[in-house]
């Protein structure tokens, strides 16, 4: 099939949809990626990119081609809303003038779900097959990340949304949670779908001929690691708060960090304000580091804030914990925690629960080597 792929990310930045669009290629597919110029999450363009260039390029066998955005900067709520809309603006521009039918378009809908606009304007002048798979709730995502309360906010972008969902042929969902959302948008049963997120092969079948590496990196201790975006969603206050709480019990559980994003800077000057010697920042490191770096964790640990849209949202990071075989130690409501049960494979407590977060951290560092082997094991059979 002759494929595009819409996301307003793709490689060198660190999506799912990267390891997709090259799966795809392999499997024998000619796919196309219609993205912006690389910014995410530092705010500023990756080295080699500007607002113009390059236009095209390629990656294993995926063809890019690229259209200018505003970069993201400082992620305020003003520079995210440029660089969301000026992503809009020029793929749409872009679908225009790029005359080229294709037999399906996949729209890779994290945040904003406004990357499914230049999809249909494709849909309109070439009538290809369209799937939009959600990972990220809209209108609710904006109302608790976004902190937005207006009802007539949130009733445009409720317009917005069904909006979009009906133009779509398929609408695919990352969590089972999604569905009464998109139901409730006018959205028949029949055309959902329930495709979860994954983790890639480098972390059912890693390369550890690198893994001594990295060991030099990590504290001594019980090590707890955390990976991905450190952002609002995280709950990093909440995280805060259990690291004291392990400070305070003299603990031996080390919670080291792993990634970049909005919140890291204030996570990390409170560390340092509160003198805390148990939280451990690595920086941020490509996907193909991550296998090397987890293999030295004695657990994964995975955080979302106590809000509706969150109990409803399933973090990516955990089907890389369960893949990894590494046991999950989670302060998330929902079906995330649900999937963590499901698996038998760690300890879950309820989103923001810092206290009984520190608790069950002391209950994994003092199991024994074969219990959390065995809790590794089930979640990698899940």
């Amino acid at each position: 099939m002759n494929l595009l792929i819409i996301s307003q990310y793709f490689w060198p930045e660190n999506f799912k949809i990267n390891d997709l669009a090259e799966c795809l290629v392999e499997k024998g597919h000619s796919v196309n990626v219609l993205t912006g110029q690389p910014n995410y999450p530092q705010g500023k363009f990756y080295s080699g990119y500007h607002f113009f260039s390059p236009r095209k390029e390629e990656h294993n066998g995926v063809k890019i081609h690229r259209v200018p955005l505003i970069p993201r900067k400082n992620s305020s709520r003003f520079q995210l809303l440029v660089n969301y809309l000026s992503f809009v603006f020029t793929s749409c521009i872009y679908t225009l003038f790029h005359h080229k039918k294709y037999d399906a378009i996949f729209v890779f809908a994290t945040s904003p779900l406004t990357v499914a606009f230049p999809a249909i304007v494709y849909r309109w002048f070439y009538k290809s097959n369209t799937l939009l798979w959600v990972l990220d709730l809209w209108p609710e995502s904006v109302r608790s990340a976004g902190n937005i309360r207006s009802k007539a906010v949130q009733n445009i972008l409720t317009k917005m949304v069904k909006y979009i969902y009906r133009r779509m042929d398929k609408i695919l969902i990352s969590s089972r949670g999604f569905r009464t959302s998109v139901e409730e948008k006018g959205v028949a049963s029949d055309k959902i779908y329930y495709v979860p997120n994954w983790a890639e092969m480098l972390y059912e079948q890693p390369d550890n001929t690198d893994r001594e590496i990295y060991r030099y990196l990590m504290p001594e201790g019980f090590k707890v690691m955390f990976t991905g975006n450190i952002g609002e969603a995280q709950d990093c206050e909440a995280l805060l708060a259990t690291a004291e709480y392990l400070a305070d019990a003299k603990s031996n559980v080390q919670i080291i960090m792993v990634g970049d994003g909005r919140k890291k800077s204030w996570f990390e000057d409170e560390v340092e304000k509160k003198q805390l010697k148990n939280v451990h920042f690595l920086g941020r490191y490509s996907a193909k580091d991550m296998p090397n770096l987890i293999v030295h964790a004695d657990v994964i640990l995975v955080s979302l804030k106590d809000e509706p849209i969150f109990a409803l949202t399933v973090p990516a990071r955990i089907q890389t914990a369960l893949a990894s075989a590494k046991p999950i130690a989670a302060m998330l409501n929902g079906e995330g925690a649900v999937i963590v049960h499901e698996a038998k494979a760690g300890l879950t407590c309820n989103a923001g629960d810092a206290l009984t977060f520190a608790e069950n951290l002391q209950i994994l560092s003092h199991s024994s080597p074969e219990k959390l082997q065995e809790m590794g094991s089930l979640g990698r059979q899940y």
